[in-house]
């Protein structure tokens, strides 16, 4: 059995969605001071890897904290997304397997991570393909880019396709090159809090 981490580790100068401050990681208390060690953090909800509930784009959507464990578990596949700039159902559709609860898009953006580069350019579904993956009753769709909607998007139509399905959204993934064409398990479980429309998580494939 192998696990492999799909995370980003957050840090003061990490990359962050444009417009969001960057996290904020301060010694609280030290144990020259107080005896023990102890971290202050502030951030966004949707800093680093994390996942988007319903409730990030629509106003009577599902928080994270209401969804049961399970839900951010189960079977997953990575498909290798980084020649095809716009994804349509054609080509994902006979990649598909049966039983699949997450669908995974390598774009190869998570190569770029921490240059200007990772901001733009990056592979997203098109319409018809969300669509597609909304009639699929899966739990989550994931992507190694900072959005699975284009940059600079203002109407954020891929969000709301997948979120009004109660379809969970993973970004900023990360290490996914070895798991193309894998069928593995896969652990997304988020940092849980009040009225959470989307939180930082720790992405984990087990690899049989």
């Amino acid at each position: 059995m192998q696990f492999i981490d799909l995370t980003h580790t957050i840090k003061p100068d990490m990359p962050v969605y444009p417009g969001t401050a960057p996290p904020q990681l301060s010694e609280a208390c030290s144990i020259a001071k107080d005896g023990y060690r102890e971290k202050a953090l502030a951030f966004y909800s949707h800093t680093g890897t994390h996942i988007d509930a319903p409730a990030h784009i629509l106003t009577d959507g599902n928080t994270l904290d209401t969804l049961p464990a399970e839900h951010f578990y189960g079977k997953a596949i990575v498909l290798d997304v980084s020649h095809i700039p716009d994804l349509a159902k054609d080509c994902i559709n006979l990649s598909l397997p049966n039983s699949i609860d997450f669908v995974i898009f390598y774009t190869g953006w998570y190569h770029k991570w921490g240059t200007s580069a990772f901001f733009t350019g990056f592979p997203t579904p098109s319409s018809e393909t969300a669509r597609y993956l909304a009639g699929l009753g899966i739990k989550g769709v994931g992507t190694d880019a900072i959005s699975i909607d284009p940059a600079g998007a203002t109407d954020f139509i891929i969000h709301k396709i997948l979120l009004e399905h109660q379809i969970l959204i993973l970004e900023n993934l990360t290490n996914l090159a070895g798991l193309v064409g894998q069928i593995f398990t896969l652990c997304c479980w988020p940092l849980k809090f009040a009225d959470s429309d989307g939180a930082p998580i720790r992405a984990v494939a087990i690899c049989d």
